[in-house]
C-alpha cells in the first residue's frame, strides 16, 4: 500500500515499484527505525500533539513488531517501498487507526538521516573496538621480537637491518591513527536530524531537545535542509575505512611476499591458507590476498558516493537512496577484514635465522660505516662518497664490508681502525639508532604499549 497514493491517478507498474524500491537492503536499519518512532511518538504525547493513549498504543505495537521481526515472522514488502512505509503499515495493520498518526510532524527524509547516523554511531563503535584489538595483538607480538632482526626495505631493496618489533610498530602507529580518524567521524555524525521535516522544519510544536535525549545525540541539526540532504559523515567514514583498508593492504602485501618461498621469512598458520585444484604442493596466503583484493571495494564504495553526492541540488533527492548499500557494504566489508587479519597476524611463525641473515647480506650497514667516519672527523658528504666506492669495491670483488680486513679499509679511509667492526655487526646497528622513535631495543620498548588486564 503506497502511503502517498492520494496525489495519483495511475500506479506504477511492478517492474518500477521493485527497481525503485529499498526495502531489500534498507531493512538493515529496521531497529533504528523503530527506536526512532518510538522516540518520535513519546515526544508527540508529551507535546499534546496526539492523544497519550494512541502514543502508549503505538510504542507497545512498535515493540511487538520489534519482537516479531527478530523472531522472523516479519516479510517486508516491496510495495511498501522502504524501511520506514513497512514498519508503518505493519504497525497500523496490528493496532489500527492509532498507528496512522505515528508520521504527524516528520518526513521519511528526516527520518532515514536519523536512521542512518544512529546505525552508524554504533559501527564507529565496533570499528574502533575492533581496531583497539588488533593494537593489541600487535603489540603482544612485538614484544615477543625485540631481539628479531629483519631487513628494512626502501623502494623492495634493503636498506637498514631493523627489529620486527619496530616494523609491527610502524603499522600500530597506522592503525592508531586510523582510530582517530573514526572518532572524529563520530563527533561529526553524533547530530540529530529528527525534527526538520522534509526540508524545511515542521509547523507543529515539537521538542527536538527531548528527541535528541531519547536517542543518545549529543546535539540537533542547525539547519533543516542541511540535516536532511546531508551525507558527509557517510563519506567521511567511508573514507576512514579506505585509509585503513589501505593499511591492512599494504601489511598483506609484506605478509604474503615474506610468505614466498623467495623470502621464507614467515609462514602463515594453515587455517588461514589454502591449497591449490591442481598442484599439490602449494600453499597459497588467500586470507591476506583477500583483505588486500576487498580494499579495491572499498574504495569503489567511496567513489560510487562521492560521484552520487556531486551533483545534486538542495535539498534531498531519491539519488540518496544509493548511500546505503556503498556504507553497509563498506561496513560489513572492513569490520570482517579486521577481525580476519587480527588472528591471522598472531599465527605467524617467524623464521629468524632467515631475516637475521637476510639482514646481514646487500651491505645493509653501509650507513652505519658512514656514520663512523663522520664521528671520526670525516664529513657526511665524504664519507658518504667513501663507502658508495667501499661497496662498489665489495660488489665487483664478492664480498662484505665486515669480511674485509682493516689494511684493506684503509685503502678507502686511513680513519678505519679495529673498532670498526664493533660498530658494524648487525645487531650494533639497530641498538646504535637510540633516537626516539629509532629501531634500538629502548627505543622500541618505550614504542610498545601493552595495557594491564
Amino acid at each position: 500500500m503506497k502511503l502517498w497514493k492520494g496525489r495519483f491517478s495511475k500506479e506504477a507498474t511492478s517492474f518500477v515499484d521493485e527497481w525503485a524500491a529499498s526495502i531489500e537492503f534498507d531493512q538493515i536499519l529496521y531497529k533504528e527505525d523503530i527506536n526512532v518512532s518510538i522516540a518520535h511518538a513519546k515526544m508527540l504525547a508529551k507535546q499534546g500533539i496526539i492523544e497519550q493513549d494512541d502514543a502508549d498504543l503505538i510504542v507497545s505495537g512498535l515493540k511487538e513488531l520489534l519482537d516479531d521481526i527478530e523472531a522472523g515472522k516479519v516479510e517486508f514488502d516491496t510495495d511498501s517501498e522502504d524501511i520506514h512505509m513497512n514498519i508503518e503499515v505493519l504497525l497500523t495493520e496490528k493496532i489500527g487507526e492509532a498507528g496512522k498518526k505515528l508520521h504527524t510532524g516528520r518526513s521519511r527524509n528526516d527520518q532515514i538521516a536519523t536512521d542512518i547516523r544512529l546505525y552508524l554511531m554504533s559501527k564507529i563503535h565496533e570499528t574502533e573496538s575492533l581496531l583497539d584489538i588488533l593494537c593489541k595483538k600487535l603489540n603482544l607480538l612485538a614484544n615477543e621480537h625485540i631481539a628479531t632482526v629483519i631487513p628494512g626495505y626502501t623502494h623492495l631493496q634493503r636498506a637498514q637491518p631493523v627489529s620486527l618489533a619496530f616494523h609491527l610498530l610502524a603499522y600500530i602507529q597506522m592503525f592508531e591513527r586510523d582510530s582517530a580518524r573514526f572518532k572524529d567521524c563520530y563527533k561529526r555524525t553524533d547530530e540529530l536530524p529528527l525534527g526538520s521535516g522534509a526540508m524545511s522544519g515542521v509547523t507543529y510544536n515539537t521538542d527536538r531537545e527531548l528527541l535528541k535525549d531519547e536517542l543518545g545525540f549529543t546535539k540537533i541539526s542547525v539547519n533543516a535542509m542541511d540535516a536532511v540532504s546531508d551525507r558527509d559523515f557517510v563519506i567521511e567514514y567511508i573514507s576512514a575505512a579506505s585509509i585503513t583498508m589501505m593499511h591492512l593492504s599494504r601489511f598483506c602485501e609484506e605478509l604474503i611476499l615474506w610468505s614466498s618461498t623467495e623470502f621464507s621469512f614467515i609462514e602463515i598458520d594453515d587455517s588461514f591458507s589454502t591449497g591449490s585444484s591442481i598442484m599439490p604442493q602449494k600453499k597459497n596466503p588467500d586470507m591476506a590476498e583477500l583483505i588486500r583484493g576487498k580494499t579495491g571495494r572499498v574504495y569503489g564504495n567511496l567513489i560510487a558516493l562521492l560521484t552520487i553526492m556531486k551533483g545534486l541540488p538542495l535539498a534531498y533527492n531519491k539519488d540518496m537512496q544509493e548511500d546505503k548499500e556503498p556504507l553497509f557494504d563498506t561496513v560489513d566489508t572492513l569490520t570482517s577484514c579486521l577481525k580476519i587479519f587480527a588472528d591471522m597476524v598472531m599465527t605467524i611463525k617467524v623464521n629468524k635465522e632467515r631475516t637475521e641473515d637476510a639482514a646481514k647480506s646487500g651491505y645493509m650497514n653501509a650507513t652505519d660505516v658512514a656514520d663512523y667516519l663522520v664521528n671520526k672527523g670525516v664529513p657526511f658528504r665524504d664519507s658518504h662518497e667513501i663507502i658508495g666506492k667501499l661497496v662498489l669495491y665489495c660488489i665487483d670483488n664478492d664480498k662484505f664490508i665486515d669480511d674485509l680486513p682493516i689494511k684493506e679499509l684503509k685503502k678507502f679511509s686511513e680513519k678505519f681502525d679495529e673498532d670498526i667492526y664493533r660498530h658494524i655487526d648487525v645487531r650494533s646497528c639497530i641498538e646504535a639508532k637510540k633516537s626516539d622513535g629509532g629501531t634500538s631495543s629502548v627505543s622500541v620498548k618505550k614504542q610498545i604499549s601493552i595495557p594491564e588486564d
